[in-house]
């Protein structure tokens, strides 16, 4: 098996892992409060946390079990893997710097936060450094990427008018005005852009992924020019 795919395997396991465990988490407190699966459903995909961690579930599993597979070529390109890479390193900054001290969680609730926040974050971006060519990566990809959030932040708006609920108190508009949410949405959209340069800064001091130069030289030599195109 190629070192890629078993990394892919075992990253993919870990995210799959956060992910079900907040999932198991949220339904049995919005049963034990009277809510229901489908309150507890709703609630659980306002966040832009879970919608990005089943992001990287979806990149990390399709190379990992079916790696000949038109989905896993898809989330195999350079600019795919490098936005995903940006989008969770983003969940993992924005949530230590503006909620870390917000939230509290203990037992399970714990190890869920760190699996979603942390761990899976930095597994993603250490697949993306040890396994994707970046030569084809090029400056506009970052901003590219950012209809990601912008798209979020949309959907968030939309879906606060209609059910009344916010995911996160710097993006409600019901207590702290459209204005104000803009204001926030365009320094966290500055944010991500800033995560995606420096990302992509870094890639420019790697000429070839360690595990792509090791597959595809398995006894050692020098990889051809284009190799990591």
């Amino acid at each position: 098996m190629q070192r890629s795919r078993l990394l892919a395997m075992v990253f993919a396991a870990v995210a799959w892992a956060g992910v079900l465990l907040q999932v198991y988490l949220t339904l049995d407190s919005a049963l034990t409060s009277g809510k229901g699966i489908t309150s507890g459903l709703i609630m659980l995909l306002g966040y832009f946390t879970i919608l990005t961690n089943l992001l990287v579930c979806a990149a990390l599993t399709a190379p990992a079990v079916a790696p000949a597979s038109r989905r896993a070529a898809a989330f195999s390109k350079p600019d795919v893997v490098f936005g995903v890479a940006t989008s969770i390193l983003f969940v993992a900054i924005s949530f230590h710097l503006l909620l870390r001290n917000v939230w509290h969680r203990q037992g399970l609730h714990a190890v869920a936060n760190d699996l979603l926040h942390y761990v899976t974050p930095a597994l993603y971006v250490i697949y993306w450094w040890l396994v994707t060519p970046k030569a084809s990566l090029r400056w506009v990809h970052p901003v590219g990427w950012g209809l990601y959030p912008t798209l979020y932040l949309l959907y968030a708006l939309i879906r606060g008018v209609l059910i009344n609920s916010y995911p996160y108190s710097f993006i409600d508009a019901a207590a702290i005005g459209y204005p104000r949410t803009l204001i926030n949405g365009v320094c966290l959209l500055l944010a991500y852009f800033a995560i995606g340069f420096v990302l992509l800064g870094l890639s420019r001091l790697q000429k070839q992924p360690p595990l792509v130069a090791r597959e595809e030289y398995p006894f050692g030599g020098a990889a051809s020019s284009g190799a990591s195109g």
